[in-house]
């Protein structure tokens, strides 16, 4: 590495850029079901287990609390979620899908090979570069 202060020789320079790109190339793709890429991400953690508390769906998601909520509002404003506060502790507010959410599902499956589509690499490129970026995923914090 000639200069290890250079821009380009920054591995977060290469993330962030990378990741605001990514993100640029499915917004098209998922403006067709009605979600931005945050709310994509919240509709993939219900599919997989719903429901849930706000504060679980926002530990998955790797977010605080507070950002997720108006995420989660507006997902419910277009009837794809429903809030409800628990009734043993109404500390806890759940997180659950409407029939119209679960629905969205169906049409969502093609968002994958839509994206493999737009990068032009396969699954087993995508899930190498995945799995590369699995230490960075990582929460940093002891």
């Amino acid at each position: 590495m000639d200069d290890p202060l250079k821009l380009e020789n920054q591995v977060c320079f290469a993330l962030v850029t990378a990741a605001r790109n990514v993100v640029s190339i499915y917004r098209p793709v998922l403006e067709r079901l009605g979600l931005t890429h945050p709310q994509y991400l919240v509709m993939l953690a219900l599919w997989e287990q719903a429901p849930r508390s706000l504060g679980a769906l926002a530990g998955e998601l790797a977010m605080e609390p507070a950002t997720l909520s108006p995420l989660v509002k507006r997902l419910e404003a277009q009837g794809r979620v429903v809030r409800s506060r628990r009734a043993d502790d109404e500390r806890v507010l759940d997180i659950d899908l409407t029939d119209e959410g679960r629905a969205l599902r169906e049409a969502a499956l093609e968002v994958p090979g839509k994206i493999m589509e737009r990068v032009g690499v396969d699954e087993r490129a995508l899930r190498a570069l995945r799995d590369g970026l699995a230490p960075f995923a990582a929460d940093p914090r002891p």
